[in-house]
């Protein structure tokens, strides 16, 4: 008995202490589980804002006019009305709507494409090469990220009705050309993902800097110049108070303008039943946009110069 008691009570401490430590640790464990809760909370929160409205618009889009002021908005109705509703919106007014969606692909495909190629290649050459005047242009183009695009729409139309490019496609597409904000996120992002040391190589091993720019920096670019595009795809296509000042002929309009010009007839005096239509011509403005994401995320890959210069 004499020899256990020190033992045990040898014991008794060690176990008080560890039991001491694993309570200082819950407590410290304490705060960063509240933390995480709360931005947990926040999250969905966030979550249940952004999918609402999505919800409300394909719930709504399977109903008929009368459906959608006599029953509950983010429920279906008695119907199912998707398919009579597209069809309507595809033929009201001789098939209009596609004539805006063609109009919207254009201004996507040439000015999207084209801000982007733009940025990419001058976003390149502001990040790998030197010359006088660089700390100059890269004040300028902050200056330009600042500066908001509806504050430059006046003037735009100014200019362009001075030379008679008002009501025609290069009153949207030209503005779309300019895109600084992507022009900063190549340059950034070309200072990182091309290794200065891979250029030297391949210009010790003769290439040229097209074929250099082509063949291996633009590889490299693809992450970068895929959220450019992404950027300018969705600023192009969401695009409404340019081409709503630029543009008189509803012939030329995009689907921004259109379906907003749709919607001030529906609502108001002497209303037509038509918001069926609006609200089935929103949810197929989005589809595009929503196709164009799950078919470029793929090209989002970090790390596509790892391993390409030996340490």
């Amino acid at each position: 008995m004499v020899a256990i008691a020190p033992e045990r009570e040898g014991r008794t401490p060690a176990r008080r202490a560890s039991r001491a430590s694993g309570s200082s640790g819950a407590a410290r464990r304490n705060p960063r589980q509240r933390r995480s809760i709360v931005l947990t909370i926040v999250m969905v929160i966030f979550t249940i804002y952004s999918i609402v409205p999505l919800v409300w618009l394909i719930v709504n889009a399977t109903k008929t006019q009368p459906e959608l002021f006599s029953s509950f908005g983010l429920w279906f109705g008695n119907g199912f009305s998707l398919f009579q509703n597209i069809a309507d919106t595809l033929t009201y007014r001789n098939g209009i709507f596609l004539q805006w969606f063609g109009n919207t692909l254009l201004y996507v495909v040439v000015g999207a494409g084209g801000a982007t190629l733009l940025a990419t290649v001058a976003g390149y050459g502001l990040a790998k090469y030197n010359f006088p005047g660089k700390r100059a242009v890269f004040a300028i183009v902050l200056g330009a990220i600042a500066v908001p695009g509806t504050a430059l729409a006046v003037p735009t139309f100014l200019m362009f009705s001075q030379v008679g490019l008002t009501n025609t496609p290069w009153a949207v597409i030209l503005p779309s050309l300019v895109s600084p904000f992507g022009l900063y996120l190549v340059w950034t992002y070309a200072s990182e993902a091309i290794p200065t040391e891979l250029l030297e190589a391949a210009r010790m091993d003769g290439a040229g800097e097209f074929r250099t720019f082509f063949t291996i920096s633009l590889r490299l670019l693809a992450p970068g110049i895929v959220t450019v595009l992404l950027f300018a795809i969705v600023a192009t296509w969401n695009n409404y108070f340019l081409p709503l000042i630029m543009l008189s002929d509803p012939q030329w309009y995009p689907l921004t303008v259109g379906l907003g010009q749709w919607s001030a007839q529906a609502i108001g005096v002497g209303a037509q039943p038509i918001y069926n239509l609006v609200i089935t011509g929103s949810l197929l403005t989005i589809v595009p946009i929503v196709i164009a994401f799950l078919f470029l995320q793929r090209f989002w890959q970090s790390g596509l110069s790892a391993g390409s210069v030996k340490q």
